[in-house]
């Protein structure tokens, strides 16, 4: 079967559209599987008040305590109907990349505000959850941890083949370097919490 056009060019980048398509269709489905459980503990929570979630781990590690800011539903509504939508949608959109459709520019263009929403939202709730709010919901965290590299990974393609216009140089340091961009998100989110939650390591 032919290639994209730009395909030939990117080969065997982790922009060409097979790895574009795992990479979505991984991510998605750890977000996918995070969000349901979320979904899960928010419905025991509407059935009851008392309830103690799975991840209610100690003061600084609680699903629970998360779930009851205003941030947990930033838009009027639990922020995991986002989740519970948003990622068995990006599982279609990568099943669709791997069956090998041609796919018009406008549509990976939708695809890249969904993932860079996305990406701002948990940059925001990472804040939040850090700094303001002064606890860790794990499954949340694991949205975050699946998003990160869906929004990289989507935008080094978008990058490569022209969807972002971007001078070459940017677009060399795209390709070479969206690994280390990854790493050291990870790093920072890591070394935040760290920092923020020394008695969660320490006890």
């Amino acid at each position: 079967m032919a290639l994209y056009p730009t395909e030939q060019l990117i080969r065997p980048h982790i922009a060409g559209t097979r790895s574009v398509g795992l990479w979505l269709l991984l991510t998605s489905v750890v977000g996918a599987v995070a969000s349901g459980l979320l979904m899960h503990e928010r419905i025991q929570l509407w059935q009851d008040a008392d309830y103690t979630t799975a991840c209610d781990i100690n003061p600084w590690v609680s699903c629970g305590l998360v779930m009851d800011s205003w941030q947990a539903s930033s838009f009027g509504f639990p922020n995991i109907f986002l989740g519970v939508i948003g990622f068995p949608m990006a599982i279609l959109v990568a099943v669709t990349i791997l069956g090998r459709v041609q796919l018009p520019r406008w549509y990976w263009i939708g695809l890249q505000a969904g993932v860079s929403f996305a990406m701002l939202f948990c940059i925001w709730l990472w804040s939040q959850a850090v700094f303001v709010i002064g606890a860790l919901c794990p499954y949340c965290m694991v949205v975050w941890a699946a998003v990160i590299p869906m929004f990289v990974i989507v935008t080094t393609r978008n990058i490569a083949t022209g969807v972002l216009p971007v001078g070459p140089g940017l677009k060399k340091l795209s390709a070479d370097w969206w690994w280390v961009v990854i790493v050291l998100i990870y790093l920072v989110v890591a070394g935040s919490i760290i920092v923020q939650f020394p008695q969660v390591f320490t006890g």
